[in-house]
């Protein structure tokens, strides 16, 4: 998950999380109820959202299942788990709720997806948008297109998992980090706690060689799983640690060549700090035999 941002209805916070993966939104459930039944207290709003869950499980209704919980950041400043929906789920949910929020929250909710149904029609906006996102961020104009270039790179394989039997929540998930692990020595965890980042995206943070080194890994990847022919999560394991591995290899050599890593612990952070655990393991990190 990235593009954490607040959505704002009549005055209203509504937390929401970007899918990447998935592109879509995610809306807090609990937000959308609070703005329904207008009510301004978080523990009677959940509460409402409890008695209605159990209601609608007991009804044997589908939407419950619908509904995932993802890590959101509560007024205390800390992350919790919380029920969120796509917006589907939610004008379904919206209807079993006696409100006279109902339409306005119908209608807004569809304005977010139309508004995502015109960059998929107009893929254009979709970059500009992205671009303007990165530059108000102060990244580099090379830095942009580095990032761009790799997130092409990064969609047409993801394509390649979707057509060929790799589920998109936890599959994607799993050959990523593999992909990382081989080109880096570190697991995308690892990375992002020596960036000192927590719910923000790592390759948002990545220098420029950490993303020539990711788009080469999962180009990489791609190439073999398609000269491979490989289908389902197991299979693609396979390409995703070639894939990686031949990443890994260029990095070693290149470090040799200057005497500088690759990886890194710097971010865009306004201040941050190295993790001295995770610069030791980069350091003495042992190599694998690879044959």
């Amino acid at each position: 998950m990235n593009k954490k941002q607040l959505a704002i209805f009549e005055g209203r916070k509504i937390r929401r999380l970007w899918d990447e993966e998935k592109q879509k939104w995610y809306f807090s459930v609990i937000d959308i109820i609070a703005v329904l039944t207008e009510q301004p207290d978080f523990k009677k709003s959940k509460s409402y959202w409890t008695t209605l869950k159990s209601r609608l499980k007991n009804e044997g209704s589908e939407l419950v299942t619908k509904c995932d919980q993802l890590k959101l950041q509560s007024a205390d400043g800390k992350f919790y788990k919380t029920d969120v929906a796509d917006v589907e789920t939610l004008l379904r949910l919206i209807q079993s709720v006696p409100s006279p929020k109902a339409e306005p929250v119908k209608l807004w909710l569809a304005k977010v997806g139309y508004e995502r149904m015109q960059e998929i029609s107009d893929p254009e906006k979709a970059l500009n948008r992205g671009r303007d996102y990165w530059q108000r961020m102060g990244r580099s104009k090379k830095w942009i297109q580095q990032r761009m270039m790799g997130q092409e790179i990064r969609n047409k394989l993801t394509d390649y998992w979707k057509d060929n039997e790799v589920k998109e929540k936890d599959g994607y998930a799993i050959l990523t980090n593999i992909i990382h692990q081989e080109w880096s020595d570190l697991s995308i965890k690892e990375h992002k706690n020596l960036k000192r980042l927590k719910t923000q995206n790592l390759r948002d943070h990545m220098t420029d060689a950490e993303l020539v080194f990711t788009a080469l890994a999962e180009l990489s990847t791609r190439q073999i799983a398609e000269s491979m022919k490989t289908k389902g999560l197991e299979k693609n394991k396979i390409p995703a640690r070639k894939g990686g591995r031949i990443a890994k290899n260029a990095r070693k050599e290149l470090e040799n060549k200057t005497g500088k890593k690759i990886v890194s612990g710097e971010s865009f952070l306004q201040f941050p700090k190295s993790n001295k655990k995770l610069n030791e393991k980069i350091k003495g990190v042992r190599e694998r035999d690879y044959e």
